[in-house]
């Protein structure tokens, strides 16, 4: 099937949720991917923060090929070697005694983390249940995660919500204080705002939340569902900021393109959980937990974190250096491989533009061009990306 025969089915069978552009996807390979019609594409999105190493990576191609002629698929009443792999993994790189809550997305993540946080709330009797979020967060959409999220826009039509949540400005510490209350259990925010138009806080603010969590006995719950996985540099985001979370989810680059989702969280914290209290159908599926392993395989074999501290360093500096001359671009900030280019104007113009010379690339907050390349991504696609990113802030049209 062609582009056009692939789209006009879609269109015909399919919920319209999502707003696709105009594109059908047959195959990928390393950073680029190529349409239906043959057309090839630098891809500085990889499905929103998914395909961490880029497309078809051997690795990971090789470990789900070889999963999936074994065994696809047992109910996670029983145990499986990948998945047991996996969690102790996962375990290690928390540390603090951690254990792991394998699901399928960050929604289920996040969704775990929220009723772990509850019920370690309603321990030896008490009856603590309410949970800080911060605006302009993103944190799913299940009706609990969408009730986190500090965005208007996605709460529309969906009303009421969950109760037991509040909302505070982000990155600001005297607010959250201010908001802490006899109910309060938790707080939960992310170390970068992604969705929220790529906000990195100033660099004291988790580790000051985290002393007001320590002082009030809350839980910090840190959604790393986009910035984790070494989006920033480092494994965890949090690392970064010397501090350790009470509970911290994953999902997106975990399985370099496989649905999988984690929840990881502190023993004693992770212990309110007991046989029955939560669960979910595919939680540690075969397939996907190898391609997991295979990713931080990945990481630990080829430089991946240091790639992504590199390049992400310099695609920053020389998008700064040619949003100098450009009176459009307000500011450009991020953090390794997760960087917003901040319009004075929405940014669809510019994502058209750098689309039509196809070099993928996303708006998000209204007024911020979000890249996310993979984090193995060359010097030589890093060059030809700019150089089209460059080419659309001077020339593509503001909007009227």
């Amino acid at each position: 099937m062609n582009n056009a025969e692939i789209i006009e089915l879609t269109h015909r069978h399919q919920v319209d949720i999502y707003g696709c552009l105009p594109i059908a996807f047959a195959r990928g390979e390393g950073s680029y991917l190529y349409d239906a019609d043959g057309n090839r594409y630098l891809d500085f999105f990889t499905g929103l923060a998914v395909a961490s190493l880029g497309h078809a990576h051997p690795r990971v191609v090789r470990a789900i090929a070889e999963q999936a002629q074994k065994l696809t698929h047992v109910s996670n009443v029983f145990h499986t070697e990948p998945a047991a792999r996996l969690v102790e993994r996962l375990a290690n790189k928390f540390g603090a005694g951690g254990r792991v809550f394998l699901g399928n997305s960050g929604a289920e993540a996040n969704e775990a983390a929220i009723k772990l946080a509850r019920r370690w709330g309603h321990k030896d009797g008490g009856g603590r249940f309410e949970i800080i979020a911060t605006q302009g967060s993103f944190h799913g959409r299940t009706l609990a995660t969408l009730t986190a999220t500090g965005q208007e826009k996605y709460h529309q039509g969906f009303q009421p919500l969950v109760p037991g949540f509040r909302l505070v400005p982000y990155d600001d510490v005297a607010a959250f204080e201010r908001s802490v209350g006899d109910q309060t259990v938790a707080v939960m925010l992310e170390p970068i705002q992604g969705e929220g138009g790529v906000v990195v806080p100033h660099a004291d603010y988790l580790k000051r939340i985290r002393e007001i969590c320590d002082r009030a006995q809350l839980l910090l719950i840190l959604d790393e569902i986009q910035v984790g996985v070494g989006r920033t540099g480092t494994f965890f985001a949090f690392e970064q900021a010397g501090i350790q979370p009470d509970i911290v989810t994953l999902a997106k680059a975990l399985g370099g393109g496989l649905p999988i989702g984690a929840m990881i969280a502190r023993d004693e914290v992770a212990s309110s959980l007991t046989p029955g209290s939560h669960g979910t159908t595919f939680g540690g599926n075969p397939v996907a937990c190898a391609a997991a392993l295979a990713v931080l395989d990945a990481f630990d074999a080829e430089g991946v974190l240091d790639n992504a501290r590199k390049m992400g360093s310099y695609l920053i500096e020389r998008l700064r250096e040619i949003a100098r001359g450009i009176d459009r671009v307000a500011e450009v900030r991020g953090l390794g491989m997760i960087i917003g280019v901040v319009l004075k104007h929405d940014p669809r113009p510019v994502v058209d533009a750098c689309i039509k010379e196809r070099l993928l690339v996303n708006g998000t907050a209204g007024n911020v061009l979000r890249l996310l390349p993979p984090l193995n991504l060359k010097r030589e696609d890093a060059d030809a990306g700019l150089k089209i990113i460059e080419r659309a802030l001077k020339e593509a049209p503001r909007p009227a």
